[in-house]
């Protein structure tokens, strides 16, 4: 096989707490991350010269070695010595900077594809630790489905998954997000409106939708939505068309709603798109990455 297509799924979170900072900079943090079937496809092809070479449709994203892809195939390359060279196209849909780990979730169709493609018979596990080394999300997206993420978000523990029954309306502002920047604005002291964790695997447990959504709490928000109007200007036009709940995914600028009726979330949607550009309609997933050949 010398090539292979893979849809790289998008997340959101569900809900973030975040309970410190470590000395290396990262945040202990604990939340609930979903996938959700909005995906990018990475087409990977091998190459004869020993090169990486990044191709994409996006302008947002960098096509040199500062690419979390490139990072990922490099990775491979020098674990394993692989000689051949690899080249990859991003078919690119996921938001840009929206905190919906797009990045990492491009990194781990990366891993999975270089996996199969050169037979090196890794497992999810294997696969989950060199994931790490490039991001503490890269992980989750590997596996995909429904987790409690603890620590830096590479603890993870599956959970009941939010049913695909459900309509989730994403919408991404034209704003570009600095994550470090928004962990950074953070008053770990003085944290208000968290999540209770708990209490909402207990909502999934018992599929009480609507109880899940109304409790949803990122104290990210904190932060980004002082500094961006449009993260309430968004919630509050999915609130008028009877969202069950919306909330910003990860460090934003991203917002998600809830709802459990399609015609509602279609009306929400036509709306937004008069204002924001990156509007999507789709369900959640139980799956991170899919090869879509071989």
């Amino acid at each position: 096989m010398n090539l292979i297509k893979l849809k790289s799924r998008a997340k959101i979170n569900l809900s973030i707490d975040v309970l410190g900072k470590r000395e290396d900079g990262y945040h202990f943090v604990e939340m609930i991350m979903q996938t959700i079937d909005l995906y990018d496809t990475l087409t990977i092809n091998i190459l004869d010269e020993d090169v990486i070479k990044i191709n994409t449709n996006s302008l947002d994203i960098p096509i040199d070695e500062e690419n979390i892809v490139y990072k990922a195939t490099k990775l491979i390359k020098d674990s394993f010595g692989i000689k051949n060279g690899v080249e990859i196209y991003i078919d690119k849909k996921i938001p840009v900077a929206g905190g919906m780990a797009g990045g990492s979730s491009n990194a781990a169709a990366t891993l999975v594809g270089l996996n199969k493609i050169f037979d090196l018979k890794l497992d999810d596990e294997k696969l989950k630790e060199l994931g790490l080394k490039l991001g503490a999300d890269v992980p989750f997206c590997i596996v995909g489905g429904t987790f409690l993420a603890q620590n830096i978000g590479e603890k993870l523990t599956k959970i009941e998954p939010l049913t695909d029954k459900v309509h989730i309306l994403v919408c991404k502002p034209e704003l570009f997000v600095s994550t470090k920047e928004v962990y950074e604005g953070l008053d770990l002291s003085n944290l208000e409106n968290r999540p209770d964790n708990k209490y909402l695997i207990g909502c999934l447990e018992n599929n009480d939708i609507s109880s899940l959504s109304s409790n949803m709490k990122n104290v990210l928000e904190s932060v980004t939505s002082k500094k961006y109007s449009e993260i309430d200007d968004i919630k509050n036009i999915m609130k008028k068309n009877d969202c069950l709940g919306c909330m910003m995914s990860g460090s934003g600028p991203t917002v998600f709603g809830i709802f459990d009726c399609e015609k509602l979330a279609k009306n929400a949607k036509e709306e937004l798109l008069k204002k924001y550009n990156q509007v999507f309609l789709i369900n959640s997933s139980d799956k991170g990455v899919d090869i879509l050949n071989g």
